[in-house]
């Protein structure tokens, strides 16, 4: 398939042995300070602790041994196949804080970018950062393809000496000559997950690691294509950063046992930066294992950025919602791949396509299938026709190739309406185009009210690039906050280019990912928020370079206080489902500016208490603080509320008996020039429902004053309406801190919700 969603669907792996017992795979988290002193190791504790509960303890000696990794970084304990009669055992005993059962991720869910981005190899970031050398960029994803071009080390320097990490052999992967000063890493960890010939290597076979890796990180290739479109110079956003691959996930889905020692051995092998281009539900953080393995890693000064999904348009949709990670949403590139087709009224639409035969011209008749799929569509009904379907860009690729099997000679996808007037370019077996939810409600009324429909497919450019085509526009499928489980911190944080991304793809899987598609390419075309990730991790990367000294919550206030809201058009950024102003719960603070961020002034720094202190104002328990902390009483007389936390972001929730949020910040000056002086701007779109005054209204630093605070008053004008949603009724604008050289903008977002609101998905 073209477009590479992830979505969640949680189950548990359930594992049937010989002796009848169904196991499942569980997380079982530890008080290690218990540990009795004749254990001489935590691993010696652990497998007593297995084996006491064993139902059948002649299993304890089974050549697939029930304890399967042990963790000490990114949690205290180990993971186990169990049966739930055993995992209810071993939850009794006192020194086990808590176990969770493993969970699948399912997923479902540039020769470009980095131009679209602003980056330049003369001047600016990239030769200040020298395109990220010697940052190490570690990816927990599908895996890798070593032979792509993406991967080759022409002109990288030796590997970082402080890097402990290392490459792997596996089936059809030899460490020895797959890695080499590029791919300096390559790991794989699928024993909670598919346990199958495939997954016994870090090699990729599904595609979408390869395809995040080297959007990250990938070298310089020329004349990268797919079927002849986006053709160009494809280069990773930080090309001379290294790449550590740690394969969690198989061909459909990732357990989070492999995804946490995946994470945890990416923290001890030494990366700098951590991409997740995956999903998880938003739970409790106490209730999130991934949460919990990313809290660990941001602590050892590691910088975690995730994609914020691609559930969208709908509220309350993002996840990676911890406000440890950066979260990234989807916007488009200014690059369209055109088809026209003219139908016989003389009427012209103009859709996307990347099929890259030979197109007619001629014109045929057009019959309209409701339901496109392998029970409705026949010869009879398609023979030389163009079929018009309006089903998922999941089954249109499929659908293209079960037409052209039946005689039919072309298709028209329509976007749903929630998808809008966005294409997701498609690598279509026949001549076929993708049409815009509004232009297919004509194309269907067309088809109606004539009696013999006919339509016929132009290609007048293959690719079209620049100011002709608006950019970026919010991606329909990106998912939206509010953050459900804190609502008092903003998510997504920013967007990146994630619509119709060039990048390298393993050379034994086709462009669809089809069995059915014969055709095999080195470059692919992907979407998602998993796409946009990336792009952010290689901007982390080369701002790492030139900042090494800063902390993950440094970069990421840079990343978003110079984050832009306009688009090439020097508009507001909209978004594709309605064309509308998108606002900060669809873009964050805006889309992402590597050329600013080097230099972003002044930045909202927080450290692991400010962390700590948004956990206690959650009103975690002390068992719940201790997958945190090993701190005794972390939260005893704290008294503070999420507002606390020193985000580049603002988010205020009014309920009925508050009218009045006061929220504190406090920035740091990082800027070159000195001294300088910043003075406040406000932007308020909402006035009639929400007031701002701030103070001080002007902040001055100098060498020896780096730091200094402000408080913002909000005061509510507007009362919650119940028969209206929550996004309908929310207010927006945003706080930007000017001088003669800098403007560090932070978005705010103020809601109303009803008394008894609880962060459930239930008050969407």
């Amino acid at each position: 398939m073209a477009a590479l969603n992830f979505f969640i669907i949680f189950t548990s792996l359930v594992l049937p042995i010989a002796s009848e017992l169904l196991l499942s795979t569980y997380v079982v988290h530890v008080d290690t300070k218990t540990r009795p002193s004749h254990y001489l190791t935590q691993d010696e504790w652990y497998n007593s602790m297995v084996e006491s509960v064993l139902e059948n303890k002649m299993d304890s000696d089974s050549t697939s041994p029930r304890l399967f990794y042990s963790y000490d970084v990114v949690l205290q304990g180990f993971a186990a196949r169990l049966t739930d009669q055993e995992s209810e055992k071993l939850n009794k005993y006192p020194e086990v804080t808590r176990i969770f059962k493993d969970q699948f991720r399912i997923k479902l869910d540039t020769t470009r970018s980095p131009n679209f981005l602003g980056l330049n190899t003369g001047y600016g970031l990239w030769p200040k950062s020298n395109f990220g050398d010697d940052v190490i960029v570690g990816l927990v994803d599908t895996g890798i393809w070593p032979e792509s071009e993406s991967f080759k080390d022409n002109g990288i320097g030796p590997i970082p000496t402080r890097w402990k990490g290392k490459c792997v052999d596996g089936i059809a992967f030899n460490a020895t000559r797959n890695c080499n000063r590029k791919l300096i890493g390559a790991r794989n960890f699928v024993k909670g997950v598919e346990n199958d010939y495939h997954h016994q290597s870090p090699r990729d076979q599904n595609g979408h690691g390869t395809h995040t890796a080297s959007t990250a990180a990938g070298a310089e290739v020329y004349g990268a294509n797919v079927f002849g479109f986006a053709k160009g110079k494809a280069r990773g956003i930080a090309s001379k950063a290294r790449i550590a691959m740690y394969k969690a996930c198989g061909s459909s889905s990732c357990a989070e046992s492999d995804i946490l020692a995946a994470i945890e051995s990416a923290i001890k092998d030494g990366v700098d930066i951590l991409s997740l281009s995956l999903g998880y539900d938003d739970d409790p953080f106490y209730e999130n294992p991934v949460a919990i393995a990313t809290f660990a890693a941001v602590k050892r000064n590691i910088f975690v950025v995730s994609s914020a999904g691609n559930l969208g348009p709908y509220p309350f949709s993002v996840h990676n919602t911890a406000p440890w990670v950066t979260t990234v949403g989807a916007g488009s590139l200014d690059r369209d791949f055109p088809i026209e087709i003219n139908l016989s009224n003389n009427k012209t639409f103009v859709g996307s396509s990347l099929y890259p035969g030979r197109i007619s011209g001629k014109s045929y008749p057009l019959v309209y299938i409701e339901n496109c799929s392998r029970m409705t569509i026949d010869r009879s009904k398609v023979e030389r026709k163009i079929v018009v379907c309006n089903t998922s860009k999941i089954e249109a690729l499929r659908n293209g190739i079960l037409i052209q099997k039946t005689g039919g000679v072309g298709l028209i996808q329509l976007n749903l309406a929630t998808e809008g007037e966005g294409f997701r370019a498609m690598a279509y077996t026949l001549s076929s185009a993708t049409l815009s939810y509004k232009e297919g409600i004509e194309l269907l009324s067309y088809i109606k009210s004539n009696a013999n429909p006919t339509a016929r497919f132009v290609r007048r450019k293959g690719t079209v690039i620049g100011k002709k085509v608006r950019a970026p526009i919010v991606a329909s499928f990106s998912s939206r906050g509010p953050n459900v489980v804190v609502p008092e911190v903003l998510k997504p944080d920013l967007i990146a280019p994630g619509l119709n991304i060039l990048a390298a793809w393993p050379g034994d899987i086709s462009p669809t990912r089809l069995k059915m598609d014969p055709r095999r390419v080195k470059f692919n075309i992907n979407s998602g928020t998993s796409m946009a990730c990336p792009h952010v991790a290689g901007v982390a990367a080369l701002v790492r370079a030139v900042h090494p000294d800063w902390s993950p919550a440094a970069i990421k206030s840079a990343l978003m206080t110079t984050s832009t809201a306009f688009d090439n058009a020097k508009l507001p950024i909209i978004k594709h489902e309605d064309m509308e102003l998108a606002t900060p719960v669809s873009i964050g603070s805006g889309h992402v500016n590597p050329e600013s961020a080097i230099d972003p002034g002044l930045i909202y720094d927080t450290d692991t208490s400010d962390y700590i202190n948004l956990l206690c104002s959650l009103n975690y328990t002390e068992k719940q603080m201790k997958l945190f902390t090993n701190e005794s009483n972390p939260c005893s007389g704290f008294t503070g509320s999420p507002l606390d936390l020193n985000y580049p972001s603002l988010s205020v929730m009014f309920r009925p008996d508050s009218s009045v949020h006061f929220v504190k910040r406090t920035l740091t000056h990082v800027a070159v020039s000195k001294p300088e002086v910043y003075k406040v701007k406000i932007v308020n779109l909402n006035s009639e429902k929400v007031s701002l005054s701030i103070e001080p209204r002007k902040l001055m630093f100098n060498e020896s004053s780096k730091k200094q605070s402000y408080m913002v008053k909000f005061e509510s004008h507007y009362a919650f309406n119940s028969s209206r949603k929550i996004v309908e009724q929310m207010a927006f604008g945003s706080i930007s801190w000017e001088s003669d050289k800098h403007n560090v903008r932070s978005p705010f977002v103020v809601m109303w919700v009803q008394q008894n609101f609880n962060n459930s998905r239930l008050y969407k």
